[in-house]
């Protein structure tokens, strides 16, 4: 099972993989960075593609 994180101190917050990939990520309301909306998403091809699209390459997935 493949599991995704997120360094938030890396993101700015340019919501491309809440654009990509809204039922896994969303943005948070105070820090105004990305988040995984559930501890354990699905890790499905629009997840890689919005890693790979990242700007700031802060996801991961971890296979």
């Amino acid at each position: 099972m493949a599991e995704i994180t997120i360094d938030t101190y890396l993101c700015s917050g340019c919501e491309t993989c809440v654009e990509l990939c809204p039922e896994v990520f969303r943005m948070d309301k105070v820090m105004g960075k990305a988040e995984l909306i559930t501890t354990n998403p699905v890790v499905t091809e629009d997840v890689f593609q919005a890693a790979a699209y990242c700007p700031e390459k802060c996801i991961a997935i971890i296979e």
